[in-house]
């Protein structure tokens, strides 16, 4: 599908389920309570106006830390209405990354979980554009309490006159590797998403009801939670908690989810809680794990629980979704499965040019829905948006039969004895011995200022780390890889760093020593 010419992002994503007479639908669930198609496209458009009223032009941008409920998607859809550009960040920041995240996108008004405001507004008393702020949640002066602003403006709106090719709204990358990055996508590329993946690889539709345990900041739950299920007038469930084992049981067996889309670390996490309900007690037809690698050993053990496939996929904050995914029916846990419509994928060498089947390389993406560029960084602009093509930064080979296998990220390889080795491979045998609920692999010199694998160890509940358990672990990875690629060292973590999305943080992991 190509979109081009005169378009508004949340104007179509909002009408065309009013056009299909669903204003009376369900569009989303939050702790709160639930909201109609009709409610949205009014909330939506009072958000709108709020922010004409503040002065607010076409292309300026206002900041969004939202926890995920009904204010969110207002937020981010209201802007859009008015060709005013919602920058959605990550909920679990500190100061000085929203510091930096002001200065560097010159927000005027930032939209704010009560929780978060305290932080929020430490942050923004250095900025120079900063001057609002609208507070969500708890109740709050009545010219900064969000729900008191929309009661008060009205629900009738003209969209702006956007086009397809317009910046429409930014999101920061994770920084799993350093400083985030503010990437800049336009219009089209929110539809694009479902109508390359969630409409052909999940079968989503009107009946469904849909829950991300991923939140709505980042490229993956933003896909999730909200485009996907109203391209197709679907129903979206959100949850302010932080998703753990126990909340999120609660809620698949409570609102009885149809799509669910999780991280594999809480995949993780459920299937070693006592709180995973019986396969009988819930309704889900087709779960989704994206944001890291997903271990083949919890794969299986998923879909061996619920009878059903865990789809495993990689997306990215510059191409805004998944682009290369595991189908139901022919998933095949270890790999990430094969390119989804709508793109093209090449894996290169350090030459630019392309590798045999079985060689490892850098994954790079060509498709529709890639990012315009990074806000205010020309130099890592042009290092990753290389024409048509955007270049991953991750690790992969290809089988004969057309599946891609990860290898890691480009700066995670690790170069023993003069070979790559993938520590996604060495992570993955760890995983599937019995007493390891978490495996991180990275480089550590030896005595020799030779790079050696060292494994970071989350172990399931009520098991401790001993040395002997280190030796059973070092000759678990011998006996099923080459031995120059077992763990030189095993250190016991009760967590690991992670980003929101998450991502294993290999540079904290680096900076232990």
């Amino acid at each position: 599908m190509s979109l081009r010419g005169s378009y508004n992002a949340a104007s179509d994503l909002i009408q065309r389920n009013l056009d299909a007479g669903r204003a009376d639908k369900i569009a989303f669930i939050d702790d709160r309570g639930s909201y109609t198609y009709a409610e949205l496209d009014q909330m939506s458009s009072a958000f709108a106006n709020v922010l004409v009223a503040r002065g607010l032009q076409m292309e300026q941008r206002i900041l969004l830390c939202l926890h995920d409920s009904i204010h969110f998607p207002v937020a981010f859809l209201g802007a859009i209405k008015a060709g005013i550009v919602p920058v959605a960040v990550n909920t679990l920041l500190t100061v000085k990354d929203y510091r930096y995240m002001l200065q560097d996108s010159r927000v005027r008004l930032a939209v704010v979980s009560a929780p978060l405001l305290p932080t929020m507004q430490q942050a923004g008393e250095s900025s120079p554009f900063l001057d609002y702020f609208i507070v969500s949640g708890e109740e709050s002066p009545g010219d900064h309490d969000m729900d008191t602003l929309l009661a008060s403006a009205s629900n009738e709106f003209e969209v702006a006159s956007t086009t397809a090719d317009d910046m429409c709204f930014w999101l920061y990358s994770s920084g799993s590797t350093g400083s985030p990055k503010g990437t800049v996508h336009k219009h089209s590329s929110l539809l694009l998403t479902a109508e390359n993946y969630a409409i052909p690889i999940l079968d989503i539709g009107e009946d469904d009801l849909v829950f991300s345990a991923a939140k709505l900041f980042f490229a993956y739950g933003l896909g999730n939670a909200l485009t996907f299920p109203l391209a197709v007038g679907a129903t979206s469930l959100l949850m302010t908690d932080r998703p753990t084992p126990e909340s999120v049981s609660e809620r698949l067996l409570k609102y009885q989810p149809t799509i669910f889309f999780g991280v594999p670390t809480l995949y993780a996490a459920m299937l070693a809680s006592t709180d995973l309900p019986l396969p009988s007690k819930v309704n889900l037809r087709c779960c989704v794990s994206a944001g890291e690698a997903l271990p083949e050993e919890i794969g299986r053990q998923w879909s061996n629980r619920f009878g059903i496939d865990l789809l495993d996929g990689i997306g990215s904050t510059e191409m805004l979704h998944i682009f290369l995914s595991n189908r139901p029916g022919s998933v095949r846990y270890g790999t990430t499965g094969r390119p989804v419509p709508g793109y093209e994928l090449r894996i290169v060498n350090e030459e630019g040019a392309s590798v045999s089947s079985g060689e490892i390389g850098e994954l790079q993406i060509k498709g529709s829905t890639g990012a315009l560029f990074y806000w205010n960084s020309r130099e890592k602009s042009v290092h990753t948006f290389q024409g048509h093509w955007v270049r991953s930064g991750d690790k992969y080979w290809q089988d004969e039969e057309g599946y891609f296998i990860y290898a890691g990220r480009s700066d995670d390889m690790l170069k023993v004895g003069g070979i790559y080795v993938s520590p996604i491979e060495i992570e993955g045998v760890l995983m599937e011995h019995a007493a390891v609920l978490e495996a991180a692999v990275i480089g550590r010199e030896d005595a020799g200022a030779l790079i050696k694998p060292v494994a970071y160890i989350v172990l399931k509940p009520g098991l401790d780390g001993s040395d002997a358990l280190a030796a059973e672990l070092k000759s678990h990875v011998k006996s099923r890889l080459a031995p120059y690629k077992y763990p030189r060292w095993i250190e016991f973590m009760d967590e690991l760093p992670k980003t929101a999305t998450g991502k294993i943080q290999r540079f904290k992991l680096r900076a232990l020593g």
